[in-house]
């Protein structure tokens, strides 16, 4: 029988405008409208959901609010010719944990658009372990690969390589057979992003350039930038001739300090990549590929943490403070207090 309550991460707001989360309950018919319910199994922690759960007002307006922008679980509920009960789903981005009630919740309620089956390969502890992040890294390789940038063409730097998507960016790559350099200001993620495939690891300030210059000596032959700001810049004024650079973060600034010169003297491509709003098709071509050829040897080691809803807090303060590695995953299901393990 399906329960009358769920209980969940809530943030809301107080008459002066601040943010306040705590683990809460709330009734199953608060749920938002939709055709499919789903008990969630597993959630993932990113950037976006820790800015939500902060009341950042570019990612979330209504509150209370459920911050998750990605679950995997099983239907329990569905009024959709698509999608049955007791099948293994999940979703990902879309408006789920920005203005919709999200992941960090023992239900969600969805409408059926939203929901996709559990590719063949993949558990829904692993579909989580990619999660929003792993689409991304997804688009990001597709971009460099629909540049007509093959393996045997040079290294390709990624930026943010401890994070979610870098790391997850390092091993798809690797996995494509790319030479990958990782950039890094975590010296102790150097031994993991070697596991994952990475060449060489590099240190941020080698992909900070500061000069200003308008055209740098070319080093890559293609990028993929978590980072933003003038790091983007750097890459973009140091790819080789035709080189692309896939843009999807802003943790390091949104100004972008640029000329046309790369563009117009070697042809760079600059690619932003958005994942909220990937179309139905890229998402099952892209799924199928992470499911398949470019599922890393290491997936699981990508996860580094299994966490409570009461544990969330922490988490999200040490991933604004940029102190985390790799991808920490959400058990709304378990009890509060409980130790989990993979």
């Amino acid at each position: 029988m399906l329960s009358e309550s769920f209980h969940c991460y809530l943030v809301a707001k107080d008459e002066a405008g601040k943010a306040h989360a705590q683990l809460a309950r709330r009734a199953t018919v608060d749920l938002p409208a939709g055709e499919v319910l789903i008990r969630v199994a597993y959630s993932s922690l990113n950037y976006k959901d820790a800015l939500s759960a902060t009341g950042h007002p570019g990612v979330t307006r209504k509150f209370p609010h459920i911050p998750g922008i990605d679950a995997a679980g099983v239907v329990a509920q569905s009024s959709s010719p698509m999608v049955r009960v007791g099948e293994e789903v999940f979703v990902t981005g879309f408006d789920l944990g920005q203005n919709t009630w999200g992941g960090f919740a023992e239900f969600v309620r969805v409408p059926a658009a939203w929901v996709m089956p559990l590719p063949d390969g993949l558990s829904l502890r692993e579909v989580m372990i990619y999660g929003t992040a792993g689409l991304t890294a997804g688009q990001c390789v597709e971009a460099i690969e629909r540049s007509g940038i093959a393996p045997d063409h040079g290294e390709v730097v990624v930026t943010g390589a401890s994070g979610g998507v870098g790391s997850l960016a390092v091993a798809i790559l690797a996995r494509a057979g790319y030479q990958v350099v990782a950039s890094t200001g975590k010296k102790e993620a150097r031994e993991r992003l070697t596991l994952l495939g990475a060449r060489r690891v590099v240190s941020r300030e080698d992909v900070n350039d500061t000069t200003r210059k308008p055209l740098l000596a070319p080093h890559w032959a293609a990028a993929v930038d978590t980072v933003g700001g003038n790091t983007l810049s750097t890459l973009v004024r140091s790819v080789e001739h035709e080189g692309c650079v896939a843009a999807c973060g802003l943790v390091g600034g949104t100004d972008l300090p640029l000329t046309v010169y790369p563009f117009i003297l070697r042809g760079v491509s600059l690619v932003g990549v958005d994942s909220s709003e990937c179309s139905l098709e890229a998402r099952t071509r892209i799924w199928k590929k992470l499911a398949e050829r470019w599922k890393p040897k290491h997936l699981d080691t990508i996860a580094t943490e299994d966490i409570s809803l009461d544990k969330l807090g922490g988490a999200i303060e040490r991933i604004l403070a940029g102190r985390t590695i790799g991808r920490i995953l959400v058990r709304p299901n378990v009890p509060a207090g409980e130790t989990l393990s993979a």
